[in-house]
């Protein structure tokens, strides 16, 4: 208990604002957001000209702002501890590096500090009217609406369709980062985020069961992992802080993730994340002349293959690794059998290149029912892309732990890449599995004409 003590005073001396070279995000201690925080909302501007250190603008001083390039504005959400948020200035720098544009960080911690929520929930009205003056001055030198793109996260996705909904939907582009869901859910349109707030809005959920929004609030609407349980954040509230709002933070991860160009995540549009899971939704890609849905900066590029056939708002679900930068790899395993029974159980594949590494995938979300002669296809999810694949394994099992072991006698097995179709489809004809037995081979290209 004195360790407590002495923690939280040391918090309430820190200084809630320093006089720096560099204006930097408002820092706060944690007796600001016990005491409460009156709104101040400020403007730190990034160019290229100045990517490491911001420039305060306002409606009279616009620094480095260019009104002919387009201009990101950056909004943060509830901050309960006054702290900055600790992802803000790797976003900075991703995005200055992916274009040449005008970033606004939107400051407004003397407003979203404070342990209360409801107190920073009801200052985002606030902070939209505060943005949209900004954004009018802007106007009036000569910046474009078509050029304005709003990334909001939790609180700041709502604050950015406020904004937008005052400009009759005419903004460029909204990104929603796990919009808010407590005070939220179920509100009108009016009173949230949604489609016609821009051009363009696309969300991300990751915390749908807690902190977020779950239903869809953009043309767009991104599931990671089905919106819940993201891979990688903490399972009990044993391990502090971070099991409350790892999920919640993990949309701006992923986000993230999509301007390290280190790999692209790929979303499948579907009803369902069980859908999704069961390979009922692969719609998309190459082979089908649309390309599916990409996570993130690049979403918008999208909306190009939309046709009027296409619901105007859609749900995109798709898996995650544990760790960076989060990207996994979907094939397609189609398996056709010969047992006289049929048989119910899962799938592990497991891949290995000719140097030596590996990636496997259990396709256990639901077990597959296995007829005779009947092609049952599968998805399985990698974490790692493998080129060339040298070896697979199966494994097959009915997820019983007593009683008989069954076989599964394989007329034919092959597996398609979905994100390269171009590569060669590799299969394995006559093959049994015993139960819960890894079975190797080499596979080799499928034949030209397949039953």
């Amino acid at each position: 208990m004195l360790r407590l003590y002495l923690f939280i005073s040391l918090l309430c001396l820190v200084r809630s604002d320093t006089d720096e070279t560099c204006p930097s995000f408002t820092k706060l201690s944690f007796h600001s957001a016990v005491v409460g925080t009156e709104l101040n909302v400020r403007l730190l501007l990034y160019t290229r000209k100045n990517h490491t250190c911001a420039q305060i603008i306002n409606s009279t001083t616009f620094g480095n702002l260019n009104v002919t390039k387009k201009t990101t504005f950056v909004i943060h959400g509830f901050r309960p501890t006054g702290s900055p948020p600790v992802w803000l200035q790797d976003l900075v720098k991703a995005l200055l590096i992916v274009e040449d544009m005008n970033l606004v960080v939107v400051d407004w911690n003397r407003g979203a500090t404070t342990v209360i929520y409801t107190q920073a929930s009801s200052k985002t009205r606030k902070v939209a009217i505060i943005l949209k003056e900004f954004i009018d001055q802007m106007m009036a030198r000569g910046a474009s609406l078509d050029d304005i793109y709003m990334i909001g996260v939790s609180l700041g996705a709502h604050i950015s369709g406020f904004v937008g909904e005052m400009y009759n939907g005419q903004l460029g582009r909204i990104t929603g980062l796990d919009p808010a869901g407590p005070l939220f859910n179920g509100k009108p349109p009016q009173d949230r985020l949604d489609p016609s707030d821009a051009q363009f809005v696309d969300v991300i959920h990751s915390d749908t069961d807690a902190l977020g929004y779950k239903e869809p609030l953009g043309n767009i609407d991104f599931y990671p992992n089905g919106g819940v349980d993201q891979p990688g954040c903490p399972k009990t509230i044993f391990e502090g802080m971070q099991y409350f709002k790892c999920d919640h933070q993990m949309s701006v991860y992923l986000y993230l993730s999509s301007l390290t160009k280190n790999c692209t995540i790929t979303a499948y549009p579907c009803n369902s994340y069980r859908d999704y899971r069961n390979g009922k939704c692969i719609n998309c890609g190459l082979s089908q002349g649309k390309p599916c849905p990409l996570l993130g900066y690049y979403a918008d590029n999208w909306k190009d293959y939309l046709s009027e056939k296409d619901p105007p708002m859609t749900k995109a679900f798709f898996d995650t690794a544990e760790k960076e930068p989060y990207c996994m790899y979907h094939y397609f395993v189609d398996i056709i059998t010969w047992n006289k029974s049929i048989r119910r159980g899962s799938i592990t594949i497991k891949l290995r290149d000719e140097a030596g590494n590996t990636t496997e995938s259990k396709i256990s979300h639901e077990p597959a029912t296995f007829e005779k002669y009947h092609q049952v296809s599968l998805l399985a999810r990698f974490n790692q892309d493998l080129d060339k694949v040298a070896e697979i394994s199966l494994v097959f099992s009915t997820g019983s732990v007593i009683g008989p072991k069954y076989k599964l006698r394989i007329l034919r097995m092959k597996l398609r890449s979905l994100a390269h179709p171009e590569r060669p489809q590799l299969c394995r004809y006559d093959l049994v599995l015993m139960e819960n037995v890894e079975t190797p081979f080499q596979p080799i290209v499928c034949q030209k004409l397949q039953m």
